[in-house]
């Protein structure tokens, strides 16, 4: 059951984020540089002395992933947490092929109450979703493989620094995949049309995600604390970093 639940959390939170995707922008923070800080920070990322983190609003749910299929991986095993890596990955291709038929059936003419604002919605996903799908591929088997790597070499001490080594490289993967992939094709919007604007918005999700990935971290020591009697991990490496 606790598997069920944790593989249910990471296909929510997936799914969802590919669906309102780039749909909107959010800022999370807006600030001042201090002057003895400026020379520290590329002039690409800032307006002058101020900086502003504006990242896509998919991206929220995506931290939850990487939570997740850690979690897993420390419970369960490096096989299960790739399992719900490639659940993960169908789950999107079943979303996207279900929308497609969506949109190809004809509309109900004076029934349907916002058909504007589903085509919105589908054109918006169709480019996240694929996008999402081969970066997401790819960073998330970094992730666990990275994960059970520095498991392996600690033998199964210091959960924070595999928590974090693991997370932190594959999130930038993720980040630099998919906006790359979306500024291609154009669905990152008229505000972001050149290099710097993507270079830009790459920094900023992965900055988001950074900050989250050392948010997670007493996270997950607090749920190993709740749940390591129900460890099934077959690697041989027990929960032994208290």
């Amino acid at each position: 059951m606790l598997f069920m639940v944790m593989a249910g959390i990471f296909i929510t939170a997936l799914v969802m984020g590919n669906i309102i995707g780039t749909t909107k922008f959010v800022t999370l923070l807006s600030f001042d540089i201090p002057n003895w800080l400026l020379p520290l920070v590329p002039e690409i990322i800032r307006a002058g002395e101020h900086y502003s983190m504006i990242i896509p609003v998919g991206l929220l749910a995506f931290p939850i992933t990487f939570l997740a299929t850690d979690l897993i991986s420390e419970l369960f095993g490096r096989r299960r947490a790739q399992l719900v890596v490639w659940i993960g990955f169908f789950m999107n291709v079943f979303m996207l092929l279900v929308m497609t038929v969506a949109n190809i059936l004809p509309d109900a003419y004076g029934t349907s109450g916002g058909t504007s604002l589903f085509e919105g919605v589908y054109g918006f996903m169709v480019g996240n979703t694929i996008g999402s799908m081969i970066a997401y591929l790819v960073a998330q088997t970094i992730d666990v493989r990275l994960f059970h790597f520095w498991k392996k070499v600690t033998k199964g001490k210091h959960l924070w620094l595999r928590n974090n080594a693991s997370t932190m490289v594959s999130q930038l993967v993720d980040s630099t995949v998919i906006l790359s992939i979306l500024y291609i094709n154009g669905n990152l919007g008229s505000e972001i049309s050149t290099i710097g604007a993507l270079v830009i918005l790459i920094f900023n999700s992965y900055i988001f995600k950074f900050f989250a990935a050392l948010f997670d971290t007493p996270l997950i020591y607090a749920a190993m604390k709740f749940l390591k009697d129900y460890e099934e991990d077959p690697s041989g490496y027990s929960i032994n970093d208290k």
